[in-house]
């Protein structure tokens, strides 16, 4: 028998709240007393439902804002190590977590190799002139998520950015500075970790943008 779908998704995102990692298929099938063909196929459905994305092998690969792949994040709290799928996945992670009020997020700048660190707490953005550049319009972000997520990274300064962009040969996407970002993490993954969560949809994710200070076409907006 297939595990409820939503009891299902709790599992996942319990397991890397509190383990910092991924279940695997065969741990899940333990916890609700099936057979790893039920929870490959729950899995299936949630991955086609957006609640999490599964890699190639059908295992785990994110389940937002959480990673078990390196995307050039690390997130460290008092108790658990995570990897941040993207600049806003890593702020956002001690917003939805109860008992890590503050992490240290760090990342190296694409653009220059400088490593950089932050603690980020649920009361304030970290100070500095650093800034967040995200690649992919909010429309495509989907298309491929890892590729997405792998491309919202952080920078020293604007002119990291510039260099980087040169480098790659990619078109600039949406710069914003630490403070935006720490608003737009912050109450974006509300609630998820509990029963009964439901994804934005497309015009309540638009004011939710609104209300952090996005603006313009990149954000659907």
């Amino acid at each position: 028998m297939t595990p409820d779908t939503e009891a299902l998704r709790i599992a996942v995102y319990d397991a890397f709240a509190t383990k910092g990692r991924a279940p695997t298929p065969a741990e899940l099938a333990v916890r609700f007393a099936t057979d790893q063909g039920a929870v490959r196929a729950g899995l299936r459905t949630l991955h086609e439902q957006r609640h999490i994305v599964l890699a190639s092998d059908g295992t785990i690969a994110m389940a937002h804002p959480f990673s078990s792949i390196p995307l050039g994040f690390s997130v460290m709290g008092s108790h658990t190590l995570w990897w941040g799928g993207c600049a806003w996945d890593a702020f956002a992670i001690p917003h939805l977590v109860g008992g890590e009020p503050e992490v240290l997020v760090s990342t190296r700048c694409p653009g220059c190799g400088a490593a950089l660190a932050w603690v980020v707490d649920r009361d304030a953005p970290p100070p500095g002139d650093h800034v967040a550049h995200f690649l992919v319009p909010t429309a495509r972000m989907w298309d491929d998520v890892v590729r997405t997520c792998g491309n919202q990274r952080l920078f020293c300064r604007p002119l990291c950015v510039d260099a980087w962009l040169k480098a790659t040969g990619d078109t600039r996407g949406y710069v914003m500075d630490l403070a935006t970002l720490w608003k737009l993490a912050r109450g974006w993954y509300a609630g998820r970790l509990g029963p009964g969560y439901r994804r934005r949809e497309p015009a309540e994710a638009a004011e939710y943008f609104r209300g952090v200070g996005l603006q313009g076409a990149f954000w659907g907006l």
